[in-house]
């Protein structure tokens, strides 16, 4: 897979699972920006359908731009009718093997070590408060030697505005 040249051009989307401390699940929608490796967003609920899929990534077109391509899995969540539907038109959503996800398959890892299996979580209220702090620190607090040792915030913003120099 060609690595993007700029920021808002490729995102990953993936799903990760884990359980509240009296065993119900939930899940976490990852939506990454793949040229910057920010964290867009960090969904996490009991149910995740495919409408809800198409409306946070709406929201983050509103917030950030449209991106140039989605990529993600097979998985049921994003092959439903909903996000076929909302592609047609919009974005091309490359269904495939693992490893051609593999840009959000190491923020998985990251993600599942620093956050998930570091923290008990007893409610979904809990569980949104303490992603979304991991969230902002993984974007504004830790550079990234791929990245020139910025932060995943430092480089998309030096990036945005380089561009808007230009």
């Amino acid at each position: 897979m060609v690595l993007p040249g700029r920021t808002n051009e490729r995102r990953s989307l993936d799903f990760v699972s884990d359980a509240f401390t009296d065993g119900r699940r939930f899940r976490v929608l990852q939506v990454v920006d793949d040229y910057s490796c920010e964290y867009l967003a960090l969904v996490a609920d009991t149910s995740l359908s495919g409408l809800r899929v198409t409306r946070e990534l709406d929201a983050l077109i509103r917030l950030r731009a449209k991106p140039v391509t989605v990529v993600s899995d097979n998985g049921t969540e994003l092959t439903s009718m909903a996000v076929l539907k909302w592609s047609q038109g919009r974005h091309y959503i490359q269904p495939g093997e693992t490893m051609q996800n593999g840009f959000v398959e190491s923020f998985n890892g990251s993600f599942r070590d620093e956050c998930l299996n570091e923290t008990l979580f007893s409610s979904l209220s809990e569980a949104r408060s303490q992603i979304t702090a991991w969230k902002d620190d993984y974007n504004r607090n830790r550079p990234h030697s791929s990245l020139g040792n910025l932060t995943p915030h430092e480089f998309a913003l030096k990036k945005i505005l380089q561009t808007q120099a230009a």
